[in-house]
């Protein structure tokens, strides 16, 4: 073996590698919504209970979206809004009107090829690879992270549209924690934040956990929760994700017993999900 070949080696060695489970995860969401699209394709017409698209937009935009993050994990740039809700929405409007394509098979195959043209950038770059996203700068890790947390969003949309069971469970919402952390202190709501001080420990049922100070308008995540927050609040992991991005509300979430809440404070997890805006 050459030098320059023990090199090459030694370099692959250190670099960091990916989340045990996320390629996987992944690659099982790309093909549950890929089984959706074709096992539902007199339905691409279908609206989104709840938002303007029909089930082929949204697969257009998914299968879109995968291109895109595909192309930011092999180092590509590409513009897309300023991270604002405002910018994306017309972002994604813009993109969907210059890409015809709304049939079944054809978004299908793109969402799976894409999806693993992602992966396979990521592990060419390494999990600690910077890239800059529509959400700011973050590493290959998080944006492995961001595709699955973005499929699972709206693969949920395309399974309550066509009737079909979701493909969300515990062990994938847990793969979505380090981007859905890393994003939090730019989706908050300043306005919301003016005058609360409070620290809050989110734990999932699952396992998964992680802490958030709000001070002075401003909030701060942590990936370990603080010792002794004032308000801890208990969540199935679904529950949590669906929450997070917009699909469910806190107060059917509670009464349906899917959070529990304890600390000092506990009056504060009902003003929790109103900080931020759903990335």
């Amino acid at each position: 073996m050459e030098e320059n070949d023990v090199g090459s080696a030694a370099e692959r060695d250190v670099r960091a590698e990916l989340p045990e489970g996320l390629e996987t995860a992944v690659r099982d969401t790309a093909a549950a919504i890929a089984a959706l699209l074709r096992g539902g394709a007199d339905g691409m017409g279908v609206r989104i209970p709840g938002a303007l698209w029909s089930v082929g937009e949204a697969a257009a935009h998914l299968a879109l979206a995968n291109e895109l993050m595909a192309e930011l994990a092999a180092g590509s740039e590409r513009p897309y809004g300023d991270g604002t809700p405002q910018s994306l929405a017309a972002a994604n409007e813009e993109s969907l009107a210059a890409f015809g394509q709304r049939e079944a098979e054809p978004l299908a195959a793109m969402i799976e090829e894409q999806a693993e043209a992602c992966l396979r950038a990521l592990r060419a770059g390494g999990a600690d690879t910077t890239v800059v996203t529509p959400l700011g700068t973050m590493s290959g890790q998080v944006l492995g992270s961001y595709l699955l947390t973005h499929m699972l969003g709206h693969g949920y949309d395309l399974a309550r549209a066509l009737g079909r069971p979701h493909m969300l469970d515990a062990d994938r919402v847990e793969l979505t924690l380090p981007f859905l952390t890393a994003v939090m202190e730019r989706v908050t709501e300043p306005a919301r934040a003016a005058g609360t001080t409070a620290s809050y420990a989110i734990r999932l049922w699952s396992g998964g956990s992680f802490g958030v100070r709000v001070e002075a308008g401003t909030v701060r995540v942590d990936t370990r929760p603080p010792e002794r927050p004032d308000c801890t609040i208990a969540i199935e992991p679904v529950t949590f994700l669906l929450m997070a991005l917009g699909r469910l509300g806190q107060w059917s979430a509670l009464a349906r017993g899917r959070i529990l809440v304890r600390g000092r404070r506990p009056w504060l997890a009902p003003r929790f999900p109103g900080l931020f805006t759903a990335p």
